[in-house]
């Protein structure tokens, strides 16, 4: 099956967020323990349907970065038992992400053989590494630039429509089981990413493609 696939961008693209946040937690001298209460209700509301939730807003970029900064730094602590400095929050929190060149390969290697590709991500007001994206991607869809988040179904159907493929001739890649769930109940086949190796050949298995350079 040749087609399209759509694939996340942080903890797939790159290093895990959990990496990243540990080096800024390090960093800031975050209460570790009291940062990862927070986020999970967070977190979890924004995946169990809540009606209004700060990152719902944050990922369709109906508040801005610096917005939720400060709603976020006000609930956080340091080990000084103060809020964080909220400027700049996000940049320092993600700062630790870093490119993995393997998958950078396997999208080069996708079109090559004529799948396309687009990018599908939910963002939080951060910076994206745009550079090169003209070689390995047909189609951007960020959630803050078109005012749909992950897991919604109207962005993934909006992303189809990018690659111009139906969803059962597309693949979904993300780190967040949440997401690839969401996919497959709109008939999209799906990989839940957890290293590169396993990700790619699940690709090369439901696409009979060969996706690694011998």
């Amino acid at each position: 099956m040749t087609g399209g696939v759509l694939i996340d961008w942080g903890g797939v693209l790159t290093t895990g967020l959990s990496d990243a946040v540990a080096q800024w937690i390090a960093a800031d001298r975050i209460d570790g323990d009291h940062y990862r209460r927070v986020m999970r209700e967070l977190v979890e509301h924004a995946y169990e349907g809540a009606a209004r939730n700060a990152v719902h807003a944050l990922e369709r970029g109906e508040i801005d970065g610096a917005t939720f900064e400060r709603e976020l730094a006000a609930r956080l602590l340091t080990l000084d038992g103060v809020p964080p400095a909220a400027e700049g929050l996000l940049e320092r929190m993600f700062a630790g992400f870093e490119r993995v060149e393997p998958m950078y390969d396997m999208l080069r290697a996708l079109r090559e053989q004529g799948v396309r590709t687009c990018l599908l991500s939910n963002s939080w007001s951060n910076t994206y590494p745009r550079d090169g994206w003209d070689e390995v991607f047909d189609a951007v869809v960020i959630s803050g630039e078109v005012g749909m988040r992950k897991p919604e179904p109207a962005i993934f159907l909006h992303a189809l429509d990018q690659v111009g493929l139906p969803g059962e001739r597309c693949v979904f890649i993300d780190d967040m089981e949440a997401n690839v769930t969401a996919a497959r109940g709109l008939g999209i086949n799906g990989i839940h990413h957890r290293d590169p190796d396993t990700t790619i050949a699940e690709l090369e298995s439901l696409l009979s493609l060969t996706l690694r350079r011998a």
